[in-house]
Order: C-alpha cells, then sequence, then structure tokens
C-alpha cells in the first residue's frame, strides 16, 4: 500500500507522514507547482509536482494509484475515481468514502455549484477542528492496522 495525498491544501500532511513512518508505508505528497516548496520530507515522503491547471494532481494521483492504495483527499471527484479502481480514499476530517454514498455527494456538489453560478452564495469549509484531527488519525490508523495484519 502506497498513501498518495492530494497535497495543496491537506491540512493532516504531517499526521500521514508521522503515521505512515509507524507502518513503514511510502507517502506520495501530489502538489502544483504553484505550491513548490524546498521542504525536506523524511526518506519514506516522496513530493510529485503537477501543473497548476484543474484537476492536475487529481489526474496524476488516479494514473499512479492501484487497488488497495489509499488516497487522502476532500475533492469529491477524485474520491469517485479513486474508489472505482478500488483504492481506500479518506477525507481529512476522518470518514471513509465510499461507493454507496459518493454519487449522492457529487449530486450536492453539482448542486451547490449551479447556486454560485447563479449568484447564490454557499458556505465554505470550516476550520479543521482538532476531534476532526483526531478523528482522521484514528482512521488511519485503523486503516493501516487492518491493512499490515492482512498482508
Amino acid at each position: 500500500m502506497r498513501i498518495y495525498v492530494d497535497a495543496d491544501a491537506c491540512p493532516v500532511v504531517d499526521t500521514i507522514i508521522n503515521e505512515a513512518k509507524t507502518y513503514n508505508t511510502e507517502v506520495i505528497l501530489v502538489k502544483s507547482y504553484n505550491h513548490y516548496s524546498l521542504q525536506e520530507y523524511p526518506d519514506h515522503v516522496k513530493v510529485s509536482y503537477v501543473d497548476s491547471g484543474a484537476d492536475a494532481a487529481d489526474y496524476k494521483i488516479v494514473g499512479l494509484a492501484k487497488q488497495h492504495d489509499l488516497i487522502v483527499t476532500q475533492d469529491y471527484g477524485l474520491a469517485a475515481l479513486g474508489l472505482e479502481k478500488g483504492c481506500y480514499v479518506l477525507h481529512h476530517v476522518g470518514f471513509h468514502y465510499t461507493k454507496e454514498r459518493i454519487d449522492q455527494m457529487l449530486d450536492e456538489r453539482h448542486r451547490k455549484a449551479k447556486a454560485r453560478k447563479a449568484g447564490f452564495r454557499t458556505k465554505g469549509p470550516k476550520k479543521l477542528e482538532q476531534t476532526q484531527k483526531e478523528s482522521f488519525r484514528n482512521s488511519l490508523r485503523k486503516l493501516l492496522d487492518n491493512y499490515s495484519s492482512s498482508s
């Protein structure tokens, strides 16, 4: 298993890196060149930069990920594509995307986009709370534990 992170706006990158090290799991951070950094990461972390075009990181992740890899994203479209490839997909607040629920989530995203285009204001994401960070950490650990014990 590898962990692919839609890293441009991911608030739990440090948590992912730390937990992955415990499980000796490779992490690939996919970022746009707009977020280029000279930051050094541990050996189990690789950074892949992509053009800044819409969905460029999503396409890169989908192209690299294989069945049973983990994708961390808040993007419903990427989540849907990852689920179709047989990947585990986790949101940074700690919930798992599922095939049973993804269509509803995509429909909701579409309705909000239509409302914004018509001039209505929709709420953006709220600030990540500590309880959500812990929920993410627990979900990630559980997934890594389950994968480790089945390998």
